[in-house]
């Protein structure tokens, strides 16, 4: 075994490595760029370098310099983790030539395999099932448009040495496939410095199943089985289970053979993963090979769950020269393993990536990087802030559990536990899939998001009266702190002859809402029905605006608004964030996080939020420029899809923004011209600057 190794990597599998590499005595010597100076993956491992720039370019891809690093601190191997360097065949060739071990397979097999044409070209000659598809090297556009015509639509463009769901674009129509072709080049130049790409057909109703594989220096190979990918975003993989819903013993041994068939063919050591198209057609199951990615993959503790094999240990035995611990016969499935991806990012906003700092990051009861029922794996803490150079992942969620049913309970349970403030995020995205019929009754396919999209997008899970209760009780807990026992300093002041009365200004869901509690009082006893010794009860009037009149401070909420609730509430606060309440003869636990105005409610019902509006704070505010566009994110300008003087209509094109590794479309507003461009390709934008401006045509 070695005794240290370098990890040319960051963030969780960073981590995740550094963890398996200390339980077994191995030392560990960890990289980091500008952004990354601070991060959870340089405090972990056992020493630290820098390595350059926060861009990518300037740092994890640097491979001269990180074999440098390597030879400088006493490493005798390196783990590239996944992304970045990983299917990189002249970085493992460099480190071969360096005198160092490249952690994973040889770089012959990762060109054979990592080159999705020559793989497939290979695959076909060892007799593996392959989709319709071109995958030569003409690369001229007009070609590649014929052979698309051929193959007919829908049809899928994929880059060539392409992975992580980057490089890819569906194309529904020829009028469509040289735009298409061109965007899907630029994603492929920028993550991957290879704008080579094939046509595939796009198979109906199709399920992204890949096969874990494993092979030593001594010539032996063994699968620990299947994984089911196909709930995917973006053609990224959201939810990823183990063993596949479906997949009976036959299918499995034929998948499981044709995986290491395909890397017996190019003499493959260590960790890889042979990824299926399967294509569902009435009531079978036919499965074509899809790709090899020549590394460990992202959702692997599901397999590592359901084996009991840490495969990042095979991984280091392996790369020592050791053979493969189990054989075939010694790997058998125990239970269920789901995990979760939680990412920075905006379901509502088509999975917009975000970008910000962590302020609250809370887990629920959990193992980290070992096989256990709740496994939680990341590289961030609170208060680590999410840059925009790389992947939006903020971590991963893993359960096991005996049976898939209980399996789910268990990770929509400790979904309901995570807390996550400071930036948008998709767990409660997260589990409002768990909660489709679809994937509940393991009906899969990779269209299952658009399929389900009425249950999943622009949800409010929470009462309008949870929400602004639970509002008032954090804002009133808050402001007891700054309490006295004079009874002059109570929230509810002194008042000899009328209730008190007091009114809050909120915005839900882009409404302006008025709330009203009078009749207050605190029980300050015990109360056996509610179990509090500390209740505060009011009665709760919410009024949505229909006149914008702020000119007075004692609202009348019945003449300025609509009433939309009105009831006797009550509540226990044991602190500013945890909350029990009473409405409607219902006890709700609620907590609740603040960033700024924003009041972040928490129950096992879902999530929401509110804002709870301090007037004064916006006093003298300018309104944004009318006509402005702004970037949604901080990122780098592409392309401009118009110039100045161009008439645009409503959702059309504008330009072409490049942030964590994916191009997102910024489109029209509303009619207009061009008016100005403020920016030019290439050059890098944060969030909110200003784009270009437009002029309305009636103007």
């Amino acid at each position: 075994m070695f005794s240290k190794i370098l990890i040319a990597n960051r963030g969780e599998i960073a981590c995740r490595v550094a963890a398996t590499a200390k339980r077994l005595g191995v030392s560990t010597v960890a990289v980091y760029s500008d952004a990354d100076r601070e991060a959870k993956h340089v405090a972990v491992c056992d020493e630290a370098i820098y390595l350059g720039g926060s861009a990518p370019k300037d740092s994890y891809l640097k491979g001269d310099a990180i074999i440098a690093i390597a030879k400088q601190a006493g490493a005798e191997a390196i783990h590239p983790g996944y992304g970045f360097l990983s299917e990189n065949a002249d970085f493992a060739q460099a480190c071969q030539d360096a005198g160092l071990v490249f952690i994973g397979p040889s770089a012959d097999a990762i060109r054979a395999m990592g080159g999705k044409s020559e793989s497939k070209r290979l695959m076909e000659s060892a007799g593996v099932p392959l989709i319709p598809g071109y995958h030569g090297d003409n690369q001229d556009a007009q070609f590649l448009q014929q052979q698309a015509d051929a193959i007919g639509y829908p049809v899928l463009i994929k880059a060539s040495a392409g992975g992580g769901g980057k490089g890819m674009r569906i194309v529904e129509q020829s009028s469509d496939f040289i735009d298409l072709l061109d965007s899907c080049r630029r994603e492929a130049i920028t993550s991957f410095g290879n704008d080579q790409v094939l046509i595939e057909k796009y198979a109906l109703k199709p399920r992204h199943i890949e096969i874990q594989v494993f092979g030593d220096t001594h010539g032996n190979y063994v699968h620990l089985f299947e994984r089911d990918c196909s709930v995917q975003r973006r053609h990224q993989k959201v939810l990823e289970e183990a063993p596949a819903p479906g997949v009976d013993a036959s299918m499995r041994e034929a998948m499981g053979t044709a995986a290491i068939e395909a890397a017996r063919a190019v003499d493959y050591v260590g960790a890889g993963t042979v990824e299926f198209i399967v294509e569902q057609r009435e009531g079978t199951m036919n499965f074509y090979f899809m790709e090899m990615n020549t590394r460990l993959q992202v959702e692997h503790p599901v397999s590592e769950a359901i084996t009991g094999v840490d495969l990042v240990e095979w991984q280091l035995l392996v790369a020592a020269g050791q053979p493969l611990p189990k054989s075939q016969e010694d790997l058998t499935i125990n239970g269920h393993a789901i995990e979760a991806r939680i990412c920075a990012e905006n379901p509502d906003n088509n999975f917009l990536p975000a970008t910000g700092t962590l302020f609250t990051y809370q887990k629920p009861e959990h193992s980290t990087f070992n096989i256990a029922n709740v496994r939680i794996d990341d590289g961030v803490r609170e208060g680590d802030i999410i840059s925009p150079f790389y992947d939006s992942m903020i971590a991963k969620l893993i359960v096991h559990a005996p049976t898939r049913e209980q399996a789910l309970a268990r990770l929509d349970r400790a979904l309901a536990q995570t807390r996550i403030v400071g930036l948008p995020n998709n767990v409660a995205f997260l589990r409002y899939i768990l909660n489709t019929d679809s994937f509940s009754n393991a009906n899969l396919d990779t269209a299952l998001i658009e399929r389900e999209q009425d249950k999943l997008f622009d949800q409010h899970p929470l009462e309008l009266s949870t929400l602004v209760v639970t509002a008032i009780a954090q804002q009133l807990a808050s402001e007891a702190t700054t309490q006295g026992s004079d009874p002059f300093s109570k929230p509810t002041g002194f008042r000899a002859y009328s209730d008190y009365t007091r009114s809050f200004s909120l915005v839900y869901d882009e409404q302006s809402y008025i709330a009203r509690i009078s009749n207050w009082h605190n029980t300050n006893c015990s109360d056996s029905k509610k179990g509090s010794d500390n209740l505060s009860s009011f009665t709760l009037v919410i009024g949505k605006e229909i006149a914008n009149t702020q000119d007075d401070s004692n609202i009348n909420v019945a003449a300025q608004t609509e009433t939309v609730y009105e009831g006797q509430v009550s509540y226990d606060s044991s602190d500013a964030h945890n909350h029990t309440l009473w409405l409607e003869g219902a006890r709700i636990s609620a907590q609740s996080c603040v960033n700024n105005e924003t009041v972040y409610v928490f129950t096992d019902s879902g999530r929401d939020e509110i804002t709870l509006v301090d007037i004064m704070a916006h006093v003298g505010e300018d309104t944004a420029a009318v006509g402005s566009l702004k970037s949604p994110m901080p990122g780098q300008v592409v392309a401009f899809k118009v110039a100045v003087g161009d008439t645009v209509k409503k959702g059309e094109p504008l330009a072409v923004i490049e942030a964590m590794k994916i191009e997102h479309t910024i489109t029209a507003p509303t009619d207009g011209v061009v008016a100005e461009l403020l920016f030019a390709a290439g050059d890098l934008v944060a969030d909110g600057d200003e784009l270009l401006r437009i002029d309305s045509e009636s103007e």
